[in-house]
């Protein structure tokens, strides 16, 4: 805890992002998670516009980076103002495959990390003086710090608002998300590319035919982390895919003031093919239904094979 301490009494938290080539959950949960927590001041940067205008606001730059995977985790003014930041004092966290652009930036050399279970031979490749470490969710090592996939994002905000606010604050913003632990524990070897997950891709990927457009409503303060989860999830299944939809083609704000467009705009959906709500549902309970309505849907090999992408820890296990 004490590693992740911030700089000044109400920290600055930045998160980085590429418009079309940043993964939206990653982006989402720590943004939802600490907006929620109200313990620091958030913000959305981009590499072209706002990473000037960021510098120019706050020059001492700020506590904590936050570095979602992107698709292209080599973009040269993604890790140039990375490696600034971190050079002002920043902590620098990677998300998820997020942990690829960290090394990237040479930030991760020579230091202790994880990343996604699918990203770990090919971040230990390109980088081979960093020292994996397995068995945990998250890891910090001088200033620095890595998760493992996306699910990650929770215990690691949640140590992180301890970190800044106290253990109290963290709890009361585990329960609102449905969690009751948040240590570091992990069983890495549960997470692997096996034979069923591959035959599952494989068949799923072949039933091309069978696909489906799964919709889901967009409505007025809806919260952002439930969204991601349960977005990612569908959208996982390589049978369907999440599709956002309003009766409206205007932009609908959610929880924490991010703006939405829907990606369909429709007065209606097919009920058969329309997400549940999850309005009153905490995130990880919105998504333990997701999982059990995908096993309903198309057998809980697909269910497992969703969890494992998502490096989500058995249900009803300490998240």
């Amino acid at each position: 805890i004490a590693a992740l301490g911030p700089k000044r009494q109400r920290p600055l938290v930045a998160i980085i992002g590429i418009n079309d080539a940043t993964e939206t959950t990653d982006y989402l949960m720590p943004y939802g998670i600490l907006k929620r927590a109200d313990v620091a001041d958030v913000m959305t940067v981009e590499p072209d516009a706002t990473v000037a205008a960021f510098d120019a606001r706050h020059p001492q730059g700020a506590d904590y980076v936050i570095v979602p995977a992107m698709s292209r985790d080599d973009d040269p003014a993604v890790l140039e103002w990375i490696r600034r930041q971190s050079a002002k004092g920043a902590i620098v966290i990677g998300i998820c495959a997020g942990a690829k652009v960290v090394g990237a930036s040479g930030l991760l050399d020579g230091k202790r990390a994880t990343t996604h279970w699918y990203s770990v031979g090919g971040l230990r490749d390109r980088h081979p003086s960093i020292r994996y470490v397995a068995d945990r969710r998250f890891v910090v090592d001088q200033g620095v710090a890595t998760t493992t996939g996306i699910t990650a994002s929770m215990p690691m905000m949640l140590t992180l608002i301890e970190a800044i606010a106290g253990r109290q604050k963290a709890e009361a913003v585990a329960t609102e998300l449905g969690l009751t632990g948040w240590d570091a524990r992990h069983a890495s070897a549960a997470f692997k590319f096996t034979r069923p997950f591959a035959l599952t891709a494989i068949r799923s990927t072949l039933a091309f035919w069978d696909h489906e457009q799964m919709g889901l409503e967009l409505t007025p303060g809806m919260d952002e982390v439930s969204l991601a989860l349960v977005a990612d999830a569908w959208s996982r299944t390589y049978r369907s895919r999440a599709v956002t939809v309003s009766g409206t083609n205007e932009a609908i704000t959610s929880r924490n003031g991010i703006r939405f467009l829907p990606d369909q705009v429709a007065a209606s959906w097919p009920s058969e093919r329309r997400i549940a709500s999850f309005e009153h549902q905490p995130p990880v309970e919105a998504l333990d239904q997701t999982l059990r309505n995908i096993a309903d849907r198309y057998g809980t090999g697909t269910k497992d094979f969703v969890a494992m992408q998502l490096e989500y820890p058995k249900q009803g296990a300490s998240q």
